[in-house]
């Protein structure tokens, strides 16, 4: 069986992989993603996510690549990790009491035969009304720098978050049923039988 590699230094993305029984080797892109792209927000998650695996498909041959770029849009705006404290308010405020869409794109390579699925996967999010106290506190214990649009559902980010709509594993950034699905147009099933 042709080795499968993920293209990511996510330890989430690590570990829902994990959590499938899928045997795979951590390998992470240096791509520079670029987040001011003039493209619609699926599109350029696709994009970035293509770019990280074309990036390690370099280093492997017969092998399948797996990698994927989550970010956050809103009102024509795309969120990356804000990695500051000021840009984590700015996208916080944005969130404030509304929906957003969760979008990661999805790129799977088999580098021996050269066949490549590109695709992205939409959730929904819907925050409730958050106080300025709360956002500054969640800001202060630094988990939102790190996270698409400043916060992560998985821990005190999940608090502010009122109903979603879609893939829960997609907003941690790696949708585990399309992959599934697209992991068998390359021969690999989860389920051994």
């Amino acid at each position: 069986m042709k080795k499968i590699i993920l293209a990511s230094q996510s330890p989430r993305r690590k570990d829902l992989l994990k959590q499938i029984g899928l045997e795979f080797e951590l390998d992470p892109s240096s791509y520079e993603e670029d987040m001011s792209l003039e493209m619609e927000p699926n599109k350029l998650a696709e994009f970035l996510s293509l770019g990280k695996a074309k990036d390690v498909a370099q280093r492997h041959k017969d092998s399948i690549i797996i990698s994927a770029d989550t970010i956050v849009a809103i009102d024509g705006e795309v969120f990356g990790k804000p990695k500051i404290p000021e840009k984590a308010k700015y996208m916080l405020q944005k969130l404030n009491g509304r929906a957003h869409s969760v979008i990661t794109g999805l790129t799977i390579i088999d580098t021996e035969t050269n066949k490549q699925i590109l695709k992205s996967v939409e959730t929904r999010v819907y925050f409730r009304d958050i106080s300025d106290e709360e956002m500054d506190a969640y800001i202060a214990t630094g988990e939102p720098l790190e996270f698409a649009g400043a916060y992560a559902i998985q821990h005190l980010g999940g608090l502010f978050v009122e109903k979603i709509e879609g893939d829960y594993f997609n907003i941690l950034g790696l949708p585990i049923l399309p992959i599934t699905a697209e992991l068998k147009n390359f021969g690999i099933n989860v389920f051994k039988e």
